[in-house]
């Protein structure tokens, strides 16, 4: 056995995170393990016989026992979804003390967890808004500071018709966008890992390349070699993801829209309207699933049972079925 066994949770803790941090997560995943473990942790060592201070627990204290009641505890203020997420993050956590000959067993499979819901995704509201979001962008507005149009429009055009992550738009170099003329693509980096090709049709393909000319005419012709990042700010730097969030939260109030996007959606409303228009407009779960980068065919699935909803409530509400209904009761 490791001669760590009798090492404290906390330590032991960010040996994993640290263990961790070689995938190269986003601070906020790593901000959610965190939180997720010594939240659960916490709740074990306050109902331990005698109670102990965190930086006191065992792991060795950590029985089925303890982590049932502590989960218990854990789940009862909290969303279905976020008791799945804290009690995967434990099932890795001890898969990876196991690996390193800390504990003998994981005890996770022994403590319940509820089924986490699907998401439902989260698309901008209204058949014509995307392209009327596209026609604002497009615009330089006066009241702008340094408007640059040819930028906003390659942003929101490129999230709305790749339907990438914001990490993933924000990963993009320029020599991302590859291919010979009318067989385009974008190589994307994939969420675990997982890289993928979307298409790029002409049209999208134009919109890029006229975003590229114009940072030439702003920077130089240095700024757009293959290596460089493909989404820049009005200084030329690589935008980040909060200067990526408010240039589309820009965007939106620009085009009036701001109400049409759902609470929490953001710039993930663009992605969800990319693969609510493929379903819409006959797309497989399967084709959804290669081009969104779905680790499971569940996800992409709810795109097209919320598209057939949608369609069966419009088809509900024609006035005819009542007079239908009138007719058998008449017979």
């Amino acid at each position: 056995m490791h001669d760590k066994v009798d090492s404290s949770v906390l330590v032991l803790v960010e040996e994993f995170l640290t263990a961790r941090a070689t995938r190269k997560p986003s601070p906020h995943t790593l901000q959610a393990y965190r939180r997720d473990l010594l939240g659960v942790a916490r709740l074990a060592a306050e109902q331990a016989a005698p109670p102990l201070p965190l930086d006191a627990l065992p792991i060795t204290a950590l029985s089925p026992r303890s982590l049932r009641a502590a989960f218990a505890a854990f789940a009862a203020p909290r969303a279905a979804a976020s008791v799945h997420r804290a009690w995967s993050t434990w099932n890795n956590f001890f898969t990876f003390l196991v690996a390193e000959g800390v504990v003998a067993g994981n005890p996770m499979p022994a403590v319940d967890r509820p089924r986490a819901p699907l998401p439902q995704p989260k698309p901008l509201r209204g058949d014509d808004t995307p392209e009327q979001l596209l026609d604002a962008v497009a615009q330089a507005v006066g009241r702008q500071h340094d408007p640059w149009p040819e930028r906003d429009l390659a942003v929101v055009a490129l999230a709305l018709c790749t339907g990438l992550r914001l990490s993933e738009l924000l990963a993009l170099r320029v020599g991302s966008v590859a291919g010979r003329a009318g067989e385009r693509r974008v190589d994307v980096a994939g969420k675990g890992g997982r890289p993928r090709v979307v298409p790029v049709e002409p049209e999208l393909d134009g919109v890029l390349a006229a975003y590229l000319e114009s940072r030439v005419r702003r920077f130089g012709a240095r700024s757009v070699r293959p290596d460089s990042a493909l989404l820049v700010d009005r200084r030329g730097e690589p935008l980040r993801r909060g200067g990526l969030q408010y240039l589309v939260d820009s965007c939106y109030r620009r085009a009036g829209i701001t109400d049409r996007v759902p609470a929490g959606a953001r710039l993930h409303a663009l992605r969800h309207t990319f693969a609510t228009r493929l379903a819409e407009d006959g797309a497989s779960a399967a084709e959804i699933m290669r081009l969104l980068g779905h680790a499971s065919l569940a996800s992409s699935q709810t795109y097209i049972e919320v598209t057939a909803g949608q369609q069966r409530a419009a088809v509900r509400s024609n006035r005819t079925h009542r007079v239908l209904v009138g007719l058998v009761s008449a017979e």
